[in-house]
């Protein structure tokens, strides 16, 4: 099976060992934006959680009910995109260049499925009432969702930017890292969208 590209430093033992034990700066880098992130989605979590208790009925008699069947089958999606993203590291560890570039493929298409099917959900359920000006609760929904679907368009783009680098043979060993950034940025996206279907879709 063909192999990566990959690069090492030809500096001696010691060099090989710091970058085999020291994580990439890349890779740090993201572990600190999603630390970040997470209190974010924390603080609208809680938001929607304080709104859910004082609440009367829920959801709200003004606002349509939402399609927890479909965007259940939408979050299996995502998830097996984390099993194929999972599985794309594993190859670019390994230096499978076309098991990488298929798996991290199959993962871009999986995620896209879900922004695609999302997004027709939230345009129907606009065309049904749902509106941020109509209420804390249609501006909190549609904060939390659109919020997520940024964030899987933004790891979209990064598993563009990172099959187009190994398309042209640049998944050196120090460019292993951005695959791991981007791999762990994708896992925090799929990881966090369970918790808001259960919150938002089913309390």
């Amino acid at each position: 099976m063909p192999k990566l590209n990959l690069l090492r430093d030809s500096g001696g033992g010691a060099s090989e060992h710091s970058t085999a034990t020291r994580a990439p700066n890349s890779v740090v880098g993201v572990a600190i934006l999603i630390a970040a992130e997470m209190i974010f989605f924390g603080g609208l979590i809680t938001a929607f959680l304080v709104l859910r208790a004082s609440a009367i009925f829920w959801p709200p008699p003004d606002q349509p009910r939402l399609p927890a069947l479909i965007t259940a089958i939408n979050t299996v999606i995502l998830l097996a995109s984390g099993l194929t993203m999972r599985m794309a590291v594993i190859g670019v560890q390994r230096g499978e260049s076309i098991a990488f570039v298929r798996r991290i493929g199959i993962t871009a298409l999986l995620g896209s499925i879900f922004l695609l099917v999302q997004g027709i959900e939230w345009l129907r359920l606009i065309a049904h009432g749902l509106r941020v000006a109509q209420g804390v609760y249609g501006g909190l929904f549609t904060t939390i969702i659109s919020v997520h679907g940024l964030h899987v368009f933004g790891g979209l783009v990064a598993l563009m930017i990172v099959t187009m680098r190994a398309r042209q043979g640049r998944c050196t060993l120090a460019a292993i890292g951005s695959v791991e950034a981007c791999a762990l940025y994708w896992m925090f996206v799929v990881a966090v969208w369970p918790v808001l279907y259960v919150l938002v879709y089913l309390s």
